[in-house]
């Protein structure tokens, strides 16, 4: 926050702590999740400078803990209205585009609905007015469109990211399924009670991971990784079962 204050400073509304430190507590390779809402836009500087300082301070080694921050600016998500627009978004899966091509700019966000709506569950306010004061609710429909949104470019990111795939597939089907947007490990531990047996290795093993070991640790059995596809295809058509109206 002393960075975001720095750079921000009266331009903040509020600042909410989401995901995993507020849902179901940080694991070894869990983002610290915030989310800032401004008065405005913001300028060219200060995109810079928040860049600048979250690639200093975020990270996975050395100490760090990886930073997704994501600004929004108030007018553009209230009254709320679908796809809505993100003004500012870091993570660390992006550090190699900022770090060539510069600071992140406004840009659709159809996966804004998801976050907004953890953010008002989780009610973590850092600075200003809680955040059910701040952020319309999100309709249950716009979740799921976001949700089902993203399964492409999931399954695309398969063989890269498969630890962190699997599990996100697993709480998309559990949010469409019961309503609710469940920490990862939570997710995952109710899919697993819902997949026919050849299916849930996988899952189990990926759920071991995020409890317990970060990236670098990460290790997959050749027999594991031969199942990895026909898992998420599977929980892929369960959750176009469930997104047809």
């Amino acid at each position: 926050m002393t960075l975001v204050d720095d750079v921000l400073g009266a331009q903040v509304v509020g600042a909410y702590l989401h995901g995993s430190a507020v849902l179901g507590g940080l694991r070894p390779a869990s983002d610290v999740d915030l989310l800032v809402v401004a008065r405005r836009s913001l300028t060219d500087a200060e995109r810079r400078a928040l860049l600048d300082g979250l690639l200093a301070a975020s990270g996975f080694t050395g100490g760090l803990r990886p930073v997704e921050l994501t600004v929004v600016v108030e007018s553009e998500v209230r009254p709320w209205r679908y796809p809505p627009t993100v003004d500012f978004l870091y993570g660390e899966w992006l550090r190699a585009e900022f770090e060539a091509g510069g600071p992140p700019l406004p840009q659709v966000m159809a996966d804004l609905a998801i976050v907004l709506t953890t953010v008002r569950a989780g009610d973590h306010a850092l600075a200003g007015p809680p955040p059910a004061r701040v952020l319309d609710p999100v309709p249950h429909g716009d979740v799921v469109r976001a949700a089902t949104a993203a399964v492409p470019g999931l399954l695309a990111e398969l063989d890269d990211d498969t630890r962190n795939v699997l599990l996100t597939l697993a709480r998309i089907w559990c949010t469409l399924a019961t309503g609710e947007i469940r920490p990862k490990d939570a997710a995952a531990a109710w899919a697993l009670d819902r997949l026919p047996p050849e299916h849930r290795p996988v899952l189990e093993h990926a759920r071991r991971l995020y409890l317990g070991s970060r990236y670098a640790e990460e290790t997959w059995s050749a027999e594991l990784l031969a199942r990895v596809r026909a898992h998420a295809a599977a929980v892929a058509a369960r959750i176009e079962r469930l997104a047809r109206p």
